[in-house]
């Protein structure tokens, strides 16, 4: 990325934050009350404060780890049922109705099932988690395993390549591209998911650590454990990202933007006539 574009970033988000002085700092009530929430300032200040405490890590710590846990849990099944159901029928005709009756269910909305299912609370928002980052790997991989075109497979069949081989070497190499498009919907919906549900059910975590500032009436707190969520969020995505540039290196990348006609004009050679001489017309008797 240029220098130029990193420079309108950087102004885009500074002019925001200033805004955001700007209106805090002069309590504007137009209809949408300014004046209730704390200064870009105040929030910095809470933000260094809350960096050289233990509890702040370890609220990062734990949250961290639950994503860590349930969204590789996510990425290894969805994966592993996303292509199965595009490949077998049997398991288009076992698996796919479940799914389909089980996807529309937000995964918060299974917080009373994990806090009646399982033994403890850590293992329940790590489920929540896992669900919130399965159905988008699923779906994703399902679309784009079915998207392939035959013709790879047939060649791999044809000089005698089994069906491991057709996996391993045509399939999931396929699939790659809408497989990452997937994780990095599911690391997003992750950490909603993770943040609401230490907000119900907790005991540590940024999520937890950010509603209990709120019942204390800590509204810089608040903000602090949003900017906190919003950077980690930010973090695992960009790596998500990463990786699948990586794992995609060997795929075609779209060309650069064409030049514009002036540098194209510009940047052409000068005309230069033709060596070879015009035929001259025969003579019309």
């Amino acid at each position: 990325m240029s220098a130029g574009r990193w420079l309108i970033r950087a102004a885009s988000l500074a002019a925001a934050l200033g805004l955001w002085q700007l209106l805090t700092a002069l309590d504007v009530e137009l209809w949408l009350r300014f004046g209730q929430f704390p200064t870009v300032g105040e929030v910095a200040s809470a933000f260094g404060d809350r960096l050289g405490t233990a509890p702040y890590w370890q609220d990062l710590g734990y949250s961290v780890r639950r994503i860590v846990i349930g969204f590789l849990l996510a990425a290894v099944l969805g994966v592993a049922a996303g292509t199965a159901i595009a490949r077998s029928r049997w398991a288009a005709d076992l698996l796919g109705p479940l799914m389909e009756v089980a996807r529309p269910i937000p995964a918060i909305a299974l917080v009373p099932v994990a806090i009646l299912l399982l033994p403890s609370n850590e293992q329940g928002i790590v489920f929540i988690t896992f669900t919130a980052a399965f159905f988008p790997v699923l779906v994703s991989t399902r679309h784009a395993v079915r998207a392939l075109t035959p013709v790879w497979e047939e060649a791999v069949l044809t000089m005698g390549g089994g069906r491991l081989r057709v996996l391993f070497s045509v399939v999931l190499p396929g699939a790659l591209p809408g497989i990452f498009g997937g994780l990095s919907v599911g690391i997003g919906v992750a950490w909603i998911c993770v943040i609401s549900a230490e907000m119900i059910s907790g005991e540590y975590g940024v999520g937890y650590r950010t509603w209990q500032d709120y019942t204390v009436v800590d509204y810089p707190g608040v903000f602090v454990g949003m900017v906190t969520i919003g950077a980690l969020g930010w973090l695992t995505s960009t790596a998500v990202e990463f990786l699948g540039r990586r794992a995609t290196a060997w795929l075609p990348r779209p060309p650069e933007r064409a030049p514009s006609r002036a540098v194209r004009r510009a940047a052409a050679p000068p005309a230069v006539s033709s060596p070879v001489p015009a035929l001259e017309k025969e003579p019309v008797s």
